[in-house]
């Protein structure tokens, strides 16, 4: 007699894990849409990161060379005003 209420009470939980493992399951092919969208767009995001660094290193060369270029300019100024 034990047995047969430890059988049917294990034959419940498995019936209530079943149950509650279901919408899970029926959710996975959308959750696998889902990361395959969100990996896609990591790989972009990482892309411009990429681009973005070189565009500032881009604007720190040209930085640069304006200060340089206004150094000239004071420079020239200098001169001419002697």
């Amino acid at each position: 007699m034990v047995t047969w209420i430890v059988l049917g009470v294990v034959l419940f939980a498995l019936v209530v894990l079943a149950l509650a493992v279901r919408p899970v399951l029926a959710r996975l092919p959308r959750l696998s849409r889902a990361a395959v969208a969100l990996q896609r767009r990591q790989a972009e995001a990482e892309a411009l990161k990429s681009a973005a660094e070189v565009l500032q290193q881009r604007a720190g060369a040209l930085q640069e060379r304006a200060a340089v270029t206004e150094e000239r300019l004071a420079l020239i100024k200098v001169r001419r005003g002697k």
